[in-house]
């Protein structure tokens, strides 16, 4: 028997995470055969046609301008005022919703995803997301005694599965006080898919009336993580408005980040945003997440709080980032259409595919197609259903031909579409 001195509810715990995994083992082969003999689709970051990890160029400049006390100072643990004022502006934009706004710093993205899960539902409480989902979204939920629960994304129409979210959610609020759902759109990781805007009015009108004249809350979460990945800058920000006027039993907490917009990737910083149409309720939204954030990693990091909000105040800079973003925009999607062109020639199916980083390859038995594709010295990540592909990382001269390789491992190992 393996001696263990944890507690009763930390016993067992371990985390093989299959993308970092799979992408050392590219990064390893790599160096030793040389980069360019190696595809490596695994990465959630955007690399350039040279195989290189891009950083901003706007970014780059802010934080080297950064003074000594800009980096090195404790922050206020709600976050700086200017950054938070930035946070709001740079995700709403022109499509900033009606009624009281509050946001309060944390840890990346996941930060906002620990600090909801911990504040807005109850020790044993169903989470709801949709079964394509980033995997941490179920480590989050377990390690704080919760469970994720699922419903079907993608109907056999290729859309939004409205009937079976409703199905999930009219269950959950006869259940629990509180129903918390995270809605990873637009850009959804790992399928690119995302609600469209007819979709999220189906979503709010149903959320409205499942919780009409009940003491029940409603806590929707967009994590809109890839959102400066997803379309024209306007365009894609127009669902925002929707949230506006909600009744005071559905919070909306948008869950923001600077890894992929600013690619502050490990510099580990994002906001939660709420919008809701009760002062007490913003109110009470501050108070409880700073005291969270204080008693989880207390107060966060200052070089990329600065950073992100020196670029906000100038206008010139946000120029420059926005036609920075455009440019990896629009070459993220010339990677995407190649791959999906080649994949409709030669029979390979893969899933609604609108914007952002990856794309995914439904399938069962997709861990054997990837042990298969690695002798190739292709690197991919298996999925629950399916193979992700980070369309983000992987050059357009690497891309070509690599939907033929996939489709021939497919049939070699007898894995179902």
């Amino acid at each position: 028997m393996v001696k263990s001195v944890a507690a009763p509810q930390a016993k067992g715990k371990s985390a093989e995470d299959k993308i970092f995994g799979a992408n050392n083992r590219a990064v390893a082969l790599a160096e030793t055969l040389g980069a360019d003999k190696v595809i490596n689709g695994t990465v959630g970051s955007i690399l350039d046609e040279d195989g290189n990890l891009v950083m901003l160029h706007v970014v780059e400049e802010a934080f080297k301008a950064l003074t000594p006390k800009e980096i090195v100072a404790y922050a206020p643990i709600q976050g700086y005022p200017d950054y938070l004022d930035a946070v709001i502006d740079q995700c709403f934009g022109e499509s900033r919703p009606e009624g009281y706004i509050r946001a309060c710093a944390t840890s990346g993205g996941s930060g906002v995803l620990h600090h909801v899960i911990h504040n807005y539902s109850e020790w044993g409480d169903d989470i709801l997301t949709s079964d394509w989902h980033w995997g941490a979204y179920g480590s989050m939920c377990n390690d704080n005694g919760r469970h994720l629960r699922e419903f079907e994304l993608i109907g056999s129409d290729g859309k939004f599965n409205f009937a079976s979210f409703k199905e999930h959610v009219e269950d959950m609020v006869a259940k629990q006080y509180n129903t918390v759902i995270i809605m990873n759109s637009p850009a959804n990781n790992p399928t690119g898919f995302a609600l469209s805007s007819d979709d999220w009015d189906t979503v709010l009108a149903f959320l409205k009336d499942v919780v009409a004249g009940k003491d029940k809350n409603i806590i929707l979460v967009p994590d809109v993580a890839y959102l400066d990945y997803s379309g024209e800058k306007k365009e894609c920000r127009k669902f925002f408005k929707k949230f506006g006027n909600l009744p005071d039993n559905i919070l909306v907490v948008v869950a923001y980040t600077c890894s992929k917009g600013f690619t502050m990737y490990g510099q580990r910083m994002g906001a939660m945003i709420c919008v809701t149409a009760n002062e007490d309720i913003a109110n009470e939204f501050v108070a409880i997440n700073q005291y969270t954030s204080r008693a989880t990693w207390s107060n966060s990091n200052s070089a990329a709080m600065k950073a992100m909000a020196n670029i906000c105040k100038d206008p010139a800079k946000v120029a420059e980032l926005d036609a920075e973003r455009a440019k990896y925009f629009a070459l993220i999607k010339e990677r995407a259409d190649i791959f999906m062109k080649e994949a409709q020639e030669c029979g390979l199916k893969y899933l609604p595919y609108l914007s952002g980083f990856f794309i995914t390859i439904p399938m069962e038995g997709s861990q054997a197609v990837c042990d298969l594709l690695e002798k190739e010295n292709i690197f991919l990540v298996p999925l629950g259903k399916g193979v992700r592909l980070a369309v983000c990382s992987v050059s357009k001269a690497k891309i070509t031909g690599l939907a033929a390789k996939i489709k021939s491992a497919v049939e070699a190992t007898g894995a179902k579409q």
